[in-house]
């Protein structure tokens, strides 16, 4: 990527004119709060990164007038967003299985297949950063991912057989990522209930505190009709038992500012068993930051709202996904509905530092995001990209083998020097009052 010649006053003005765009709304509402969110990005140069997807979209303008790899159907496909080495982890999903896989699709949206491989490039340039790794030995991680991604799409893409290319569960997985599942199958989600409810008069409801806001019985009212609505948006196949959608109790949650206030529900489950009980979450879904540098109105106008978006498009991404996921809305706003898990469990770089297990997981996140961007074909029943995505991206790539890793590596090490003067400029504005509104 070009990176612009600016000084670190100008970067910085751009760098605040960006944030106040997306998030000035939110710390007009809560400073406190929304200063908080900024010290843990002012942590490190990947936090910075991870916490602003705005900023590396907004410098993406090369990409947004074509770029290697890119045509009419690989710069239309479902795409995460907000790719990074950090958003990967555990889900339990439809089938009652274990997987690995990308998480958090908040800022999933349809766009260039190549702003999710660049994104996570850049973020793998900041862990290696971060470890000492030596610049070479950054480019050859971002090679592996480059050529598992590249190897990966290439056999879905021509016609693989299931069994040859399995999502990572606990019999697939290997290494850190199996660890992760471990970790995560020894959750319960008797300790999740636990730690949000309690039995009283023989029944579970919310207990008071931990952040726990009792509604008045307008607030209830229109929590309850927005649970409506929600039922109305998820597959039959969920609603075998109409039972299991029985509300016992309802709470709000506070978040940033009246706009992060979100709702739990406390459901019945699919059995009378008090254990079996279900929490989901009613959440404000946030505007995709890829959707600001996004030209084509036929993708703005496909979707009701931005949590009609996120569930469309995680139900695009995400092979057999959380069979509570939907939408609604409250308020006048578009909500993400869907369940507080007991089976989420992150990637956990901080213990990953053996050369060989590095590149071990580096290489299965490759194919992690192949299998991601392949999940969503013309057989989705989604009008928006009725093709198939990893034929389409197998072609693209086909064009050019020799360039497809030498780009991201490129790229991963131009961008992750701009993200540490990045991180490096907001930590002094931080720290100096140089942010409005604080």
């Amino acid at each position: 990527m070009s990176v612009p010649q600016l000084s670190d006053e100008q970067r910085g003005k751009e760098i605040i004119a960006v944030l106040d765009t997306v998030f000035g709304e939110l710390l007009a509402d809560d400073p406190a709060a929304f200063g908080m969110r900024l010290r843990r990005m002012a942590a490190s140069a990947l936090a910075f990164h991870r916490g602003t997807a705005c900023l590396f979209h907004h410098d993406l303008g090369a990409d947004r007038r074509g770029g290697p790899y890119l045509d009419d159907r690989t710069s239309r496909v479902w795409i995460h967003g907000d790719l990074h080495a950090e958003s990967f982890g555990t889900y339990m999903d439809a089938d009652g299985r274990l997987v690995f896989s990308a998480t958090g699709f908040d800022e999933a949206y349809v766009g260039p297949f190549t702003w999710d491989l660049k994104r996570f490039a850049a973020s793998l340039a900041l862990v290696g950063y971060a470890k000492a790794l030596s610049d070479d030995r950054i480019t050859e991680l971002v090679t592996l991912y480059a050529t598992a991604y590249r190897d990966r799409i290439h056999a879905l893409a021509t016609g693989a057989k299931s069994d040859e290319v399995p999502p990572f569960t606990l019999d697939t997985a290997d290494g850190p990522l199996l660890d992760t599942l471990r970790d995560a199958r020894s959750l319960t989600r008797a300790g999740l209930l636990e730690s949000m409810t309690e039995i009283r008069d023989f029944e579970r409801r919310f207990a008071p505190g931990g952040g726990a806001v009792e509604l008045d019985a307008a607030t209830r009212y229109k929590v309850l009709a927005a649970f409506d609505g929600y039922l109305e948006t998820l597959p039959e196949a969920s609603l075998a038992r109409p039972e299991s959608y029985r509300v016992k109790d309802v709470v709000g949650r506070h978040g940033i500012g009246p706009a992060g206030l979100s709702y739990d529900i406390l459901l019945e489950g699919h059995s009378d068993a008090l254990e079996h009980d279900v929490v989901i979450s009613i959440q404000r879904a946030r505007t995709a930051a890829a959707s600001r540098h996004i030209t084509d109105q036929a993708i703005h106008d496909h979707f009701q709202h931005e949590g009609h978006r996120t569930v469309v498009c995680r139900r695009a991404l995400q092979a057999h996904t959380d069979p509570w996921l939907g939408w609604t809305e409250l308020d006048g706003a578009g909500r993400l509905v869907t369940e507080v898990s007991p089976y989420t469990v992150d990637l956990d770089w901080d213990h990953v530092d053996d050369p060989e297990e590095i590149a071990q997981v580096v290489a299965d996140l490759g194919r992690a995001t192949a299998a991601m961007h392949a999940a969503a074909d013309d057989t989705s029943g989604e009008s928006l990209v009725p093709f198939s995505t990893e034929r389409a991206i197998d072609a693209a790539i086909a064009g050019d083998e020799e360039g497809f890793a030498p780009l991201l590596a490129d790229f991963a090490h131009a961008y992750g020097a701009r993200a540490r003067a990045d991180h490096r400029i907001f930590v002094d504005l931080l720290r100096n009052g140089g942010i409005p509104g604080l």
